[in-house]
């Protein structure tokens, strides 16, 4: 998570009030590093960060303040390159190929169903208690760009979200200018398929292509960065529905499975620890939600016997996974 919308949300509730650099003390930043661009949020202090602003400014609706903020030209060359896109449908696919530039949180999938393009918004990786933060300032803020681009003439029809409002409704409904449906079975918004294909009057098609090519500069780049180890977790973590084996792995990532065990053993790990890694932090949220049962957890989790990932949390975390899940409700 780049820094600069960690700084967005320092703004926000700086208005409110709020001592930015007490708030970000446990965090270990200062605010002379929120304003330069070389340092990167992980997971965890991204995610304090944004439930300590929750917990001191009481505001339920902090993601929707947030992403009214987010306007289309502070997406760095990502935004750029919408901006100057000849279609919705280029925006679509650009979000989709480059949206880790931005942010590893979340991706960008688009569905075609009868009349309406369905742009989905999914979890990279279990988002848990910030789950609504994200999607609503994700959400809010590639609206902005989509109106934008288009001189409002996008026409976004719904907004959808996989969970309850936490504050009054039509809050959001004034933010998003559409209708703004709750406890659905995805994140994301819908557009009509009409304005898939329309041609946008801020196209320039040579300014997309530079724009583009230094998009997938930065990405192969972000590629050759990450150690391999946090290559496979990503990819574990994007194949939820069925975790690839270490030979399908090696396939993926062009390596016969002996080098990707060495590889993966000169940073000090193996393919079973990352495979074990992911398991433990899905089994925690999965638990941690109360959604589904632990036969269904297990089977999530590519256990053939639920015995077998009884086995595996008592090892991560000391105690059987039901005596954890009655823990955590009872907070």
């Amino acid at each position: 998570m780049p820094v600069y919308y960690i700084r967005q949300v320092a703004d926000l509730i700086a208005s409110m009030g709020v001592d930015i650099p007490r708030w970000l003390e446990s965090s270990g930043l200062t605010e002379a590093q929120l304003s330069g661009t070389s340092v990167s949020l992980s997971w965890e202090a991204f995610r304090k960060l944004i439930l300590d602003a929750f917990a001191v400014t009481e505001e339920p609706a902090m993601g929707l303040l947030l992403g009214e903020r987010l306007l289309a030209s502070m997406h760095g060359i990502l935004g750029y390159a919408a901006m100057s896109s000849s279609s919705v449908r280029q925006v679509i696919e650009l979000l989709e190929r480059f949206i880790p530039l931005r942010t590893t949180l979340i991706t960008v999938k688009h569905k075609i169903v009868d009349d309406e393009v369905q742009i989905h918004l999914e979890e990279a990786m279990p988002l848990g208690d910030v789950q609504h933060f994200v999607f609503e300032a994700i959400t809010l803020a590639l609206k902005n760009v989509l109106d934008f681009i288009t001189l409002g003439s996008c026409q976004v029809r719904r907004i959808i979200f996989p969970f309850a409002a936490e504050y009054d409704p039509s809050l959001a409904e004034d933010l998003f200018q559409c209708e703004v449906s709750y406890e659905q079975t995805w994140a994301g918004f819908t557009l009509p398929l009409s304005v898939l294909d329309e041609p946008l009057k801020m196209a320039d098609p040579s300014t997309f292509q530079d724009a583009e090519n230094l998009c997938q500069q930065e990405l192969d780049k972000l590629t050759q960065e990450a150690t391999v180890a946090a290559r496979v977790r990503r990819l574990m973590l994007e194949r939820q529905s069925g975790f690839p084996s270490m030979q399908v792995t090696a396939r993926i990532f062009h390596m016969t499975p002996r080098t990707l065990h060495r590889r993966l053993s000169d940073e000090g790990t193996s393919f079973q620890e990352v495979l074990d890694d992911v398991r433990h932090m899905l089994a925690i949220e999965h638990l941690k939600s109360g959604r589904i049962t632990l036969q269904e957890i297990a089977y999530k989790l590519g256990y053939t016997e639920t015995a077998n990932f009884r086995r595996a949390f008592k090892r991560w975390e000391s105690i059987p996974p039901s005596e954890y899940r009655a823990q955590h409700m009872q907070t």
